[in-house]
């Protein structure tokens, strides 16, 4: 609005110059810019990420499932932060479990993982494994693609409206040391005679 209110102020004056219209002209397509285009960019940038994420989301719910593991060995170790405390006490020990399972052809498999709660060795808990039987994470879940989408989004607008931003200041702080050398000559053509009477300048 500024911007706006810049340009008709220029209109018509006769102290105008060229430069001023043009940074006027320079700071309003900036803010159309900023206005349609960072939305524009951040609406894209959601919807392909939205649909990228869930299709991973989809493979990892079809590919991953859970899986009976057996407690081999336990090692309980302590926190990783053992002087942090949480509103309801001590944080807890991590237990360091190596487990055997089987995968889906039937196959055992040996793995280590942490767990936060305590386990026994002979103690059968649930993890997740993939197609071949390895150790994996819990898949993402349809809301999980969203957010994901939605920081991918947030994030693609954010640096779009600082990349706009940046070339504006930029193309202003070269219009005004393009206008200070032009300062520059004009003074140096005219100082000398500054002031003194009878001169044609």
């Amino acid at each position: 609005m500024l911007t706006i209110v810049g340009l008709w102020r220029w209109r018509g004056n006769a102290l105008a110059r060229r430069s001023d219209r043009r940074e006027a002209w320079l700071s309003l397509w900036a803010a159309v810019l900023m206005a349609v285009g960072v939305p524009l960019v951040g609406w894209a940038a959601q919807e392909a990420t939205h649909d990228a994420m869930l299709r991973t989301a989809h493979e990892q719910q079809r590919d991953r499932q859970r899986t009976w593991a057996t407690a081999q060995h336990v090692i309980v170790r302590p926190p990783l932060d053992s002087e942090t405390e949480t509103s309801a006490g001590q944080q807890p020990n991590r237990n360091q479990v190596t487990a055997r399972w089987a995968g889906p052809d039937g196959s055992s498999h040996t793995g280590t993982l942490v767990l936060r709660r305590p386990v026994k060795p002979g103690s059968r808990f649930l993890v997740w494994t993939d197609r071949h039987g390895r150790l994996t994470s819990r898949p993402m879940s349809a809301r999980g693609a969203s957010s994901h989408a939605l920081l991918a989004g947030l994030g693609s607008a954010a640096l779009t409206a600082a990349v706009l931003e940046a070339g504006r200041r930029a193309a202003i702080r070269l219009a005004l040391r393009r206008r200070y050398a032009r300062w520059d000559e004009e003074w140096g053509r005219i100082g000398p005679d500054w002031g003194r009477t009878g001169n044609s300048s």
